[in-house]
């Protein structure tokens, strides 16, 4: 006998559904990216703040400034400036104290100023700030080891590089010693660093980036 076929209808509803589904697909999709945008974009506005706050805050701190015409690629920056009585050396300022305090109070010091104890990452800039010193002073710099295991840090979290040290022949050579002067101890030998007691007074240097304005 001969079977009944029942010929297959499609669905009316299925392309509905499907253009429905790829609607909200859509929808969800864009409230994601919009999500995000927001979320970036406020990330970068708060950088920006921030920065513009940390240049509000040297600005009205060193109300007297020497500026140089800027030479780099910043975009909208024509001056790069140091506060009155800084040193300039690449892109920071140097604040070379005359005055002799612990190595804590010389941070604070460096911090009321919006800047912080030197960090030295190069030889041409050890050699800078070697010129500007007295060889009579010793000089804090921002580099300790407040737990005494040889672990040294910077002040602003720049990875210690013992290629990239200074060190007197000898130094480090106290466990006892966590601050770090730079010296002139002798006619006979060169600038260099030295492990010190960080409550013995000496001079110190603060460093902070440029203004650029």
């Amino acid at each position: 006998p001969k079977e009944n076929t029942t010929p297959l209808k499609s669905n009316p509803a299925f392309p509905k559904l499907l253009l429905g589904s790829l609607l909200i697909l859509f929808l969800l999709l864009a409230i994601l990216f919009f999500v995000a945008f927001v979320i970036i974009f406020n990330k970068y506005s708060q950088l920006l703040e921030e920065k513009n706050y940390k240049v509000s805050m040297k600005t009205s701190i060193h109300t007297n400034l020497k500026c140089v015409r800027n030479n780099s690629t910043m975009e909208g920056k024509v001056w790069s400036c140091c506060p009155e009585h800084w040193k300039s050396f690449s892109s920071s300022c140097y604040f070379f104290s005359t005055d002799a305090n612990s190595w804590n109070a010389s941070q604070e010091n460096c911090s009321r100023m919006e800047a912080h104890l030197v960090v030295i990452n190069s030889k041409e800039e050890q050699d800078f700030l070697t010129q500007n010193m007295d060889k009579k002073s010793a000089y804090f710099m921002g580099l300790s080891d407040p737990e005494g295991q040889g672990h040294w840090q910077w002040v602003d979290q720049t990875p210690y590089n013992q290629s990239a040290t200074f060190w007197h022949t000898g130094e480090p050579s106290h466990s006892g010693e966590r601050c770090v002067i730079v010296n002139h101890p002798s006619p006979s030998l060169q600038w260099g660093w030295n492990d010190i007691n960080c409550d013995i007074l000496q001079r110190s240097v603060c460093e902070m980036m440029k203004i650029y304005l």
